[in-house]
């Protein structure tokens, strides 16, 4: 058995007053993941804000 139908298990068998707990752990974990975004990322994005930002670019994308 995988470790996520371990989980999905586990989680079934909890009385229905835990669910919210588990919901709003899942949640924080989520939150976590998103803020551990690299520093690389953050300082580039000035940059390719100025490369995607532009006219030519919404024309591009207005063909997809």
């Amino acid at each position: 058995m995988t470790e996520h139908a371990v989980l999905i298990r586990q989680i079934k068998s909890l009385p229905q007053e835990y669910l919210g707990e588990v919901t709003d752990f899942v949640a924080q974990l989520k939150r976590r993941k998103l803020e551990q975004v690299p520093e690389s990322m953050l300082l580039s994005e000035a940059t390719l804000a100025r490369e995607w930002d532009s006219e030519e670019e919404d024309r591009a994308w207005d063909a997809l």
